[in-house]
């Protein structure tokens, strides 16, 4: 028989978090400290091509994304 109700029986009340995603985020952090630490000796194992890659993949990460800006023409300049 469905709950036609509306009102909510059982299962995490409001404001619960999830312990299962808890534990899998606990797990993840532990692994990503443990690589962390071995990071520089594999970087050096690869090959130039490869290095120059995975930086260009890190940096998004890193260095902030610049936005171009342009100006048209009669537009009054703002110096301040």
């Amino acid at each position: 028989m469905a709950n036609t109700t509306g009102k909510k029986y059982g299962g995490r009340k409001k404001g619960t978090p999830n312990r299962l995603t808890k534990e899998l985020r606990v797990l993840l952090k532990d692994i990503m400290y443990q690589e962390l630490k071995e990071v520089q000796q594999r970087f050096s194992l690869l090959e130039p091509k490869q290095r120059i890659e995975l930086i260009i993949k890190l940096m998004p990460y890193i260095l902030p994304k610049v936005n171009s800006i342009s100006h048209t023409t009669n537009e009054p300049l703002d110096w301040n």
